[in-house]
């Protein structure tokens, strides 16, 4: 069996690199970026669900009034939660008997699992990323539920949080086809209209859409669009490695890398999300974000020792009706 002073080699290897995964996830993605910066990452420590509060409606009793005129004091039930399921994710870092001799000394056998846990966190990174899209139904519902459930191609259908979409219409976010909605599919002609109506359908005085998220298609039409104007950038993203423009304010990212037939796989294809993220959150679990779980795994009947990367949570969501998407 592979030796003792390996499995503290691996153990202190990678407490010493998994540190740093974490703000690494969220540096890779310009929607955990975004949430990091406005304080919307927000690690839970425990329960049975992530629970998130939410407004739902005004406040009933307000009213103009003269004089000894009785007000209005009746209870006035506007916030509710919705509940978001624990979703977990791992990835395994091994190293055999015979790479242990091979690798002899202690210094050649760290270089071998630097190399692993590189790689490991990298797929951590990408996967988590690609999550963030996700409809939460995938690998039999263990999978992230992302902006395809939270911002949904048809809001009227599904239950989102514990909350059914069919019964609760504040519930729904606004989605606008081109197609259907609109006079045609969207072009660089006509895609700066289509997006002001998405945007002005979800804009509600202070509150409005601050990251646009849009796949190849739609952030090359809009690119195109600007040809004949000056561009604006956000240079922080830009200095961040997100290729980004400027859209009432809002930021305009793009997100490719959709693969066909991919359940999550980057921003899904002629699709353009406009999030107010000051109601979206990423919920990783305080004691389970990326980080080494449990003890060395040797396998009775193996040369081997494995070690595993853990991470819990999901992404939740406080406001459906403020969130946006412009669509084919």
């Amino acid at each position: 069996m592979a030796s003792p002073n390996l499995t503290e080699i691996v153990t202190t290897t990678l407490r010493n690199r998994t540190g740093k995964l974490a703000d690494n996830v969220t540096r890779n993605n310009a929607i955990l970026s975004r949430l990091k910066a406005k304080g919307k990452v927000k690690t839970a420590s425990g329960g049975r669900t992530l629970v998130q509060e939410l407004e739902y409606a005004e406040n009933g009793t307000f009213m103009w009034y003269s004089g000894y005129e009785p007000l209005n004091i009746s209870p006035s039930d506007v916030i509710t939660a919705a509940e978001f399921d624990w979703k977990q994710a791992a990835v395994a870092v091994s190293i055999s008997g015979l790479e242990e001799l091979q690798n002899a000394s202690d210094e050649r056998v760290i270089d071998l699992l630097e190399s692993r846990i590189g790689n490991a966190e990298k797929t951590m990174t990408n996967q988590i990323s690609n999550g963030l899209y996700a409809t939460g139904t995938g690998t039999g519902g263990k999978e992230i539920g992302g902006l395809r459930l939270l911002v949904a191609d048809d809001p009227t259908t599904g239950t989102v949080g514990g909350i059914n979409r069919i019964t609760y219409t504040f519930w729904r976010n606004y989605v606008f086809d081109a197609t259907t909605d609109g006079t045609a599919a969207a072009t660089s002609a006509n895609i700066q209209s289509y997006m002001n109506r998405v945007y002005l359908a979800i804009a509600r005085g202070r509150d409005h859409p601050d990251l646009i998220m849009a796949d190849n298609t739609y952030y090359r039409l809009y690119l195109e669009s600007l040809q004949t104007i000056q561009r604006v950038t956000n240079t922080d993203l830009a200095s961040a490695g997100f290729d980004n423009l400027k859209y009432m304010g809002a930021d305009v990212v793009y997100d490719g890398g959709y693969q066909a037939g991919s359940a999550s796989n980057g921003c899904p294809a002629n699709h353009m999300y406009f999030l107010n993220t000051d109601f979206l959150f990423y919920r990783p679990h305080s004691a389970r974000n990326m980080v080494p779980i449990g003890g060395e795994r040797v396998p009775a009947n193996q040369d081997a020792i494995i070690k595993l990367i853990g991470w819990a949570g999901n992404m939740t969501l406080s406001n459906a009706f403020l969130q946006g998407l412009l669509k084919d």
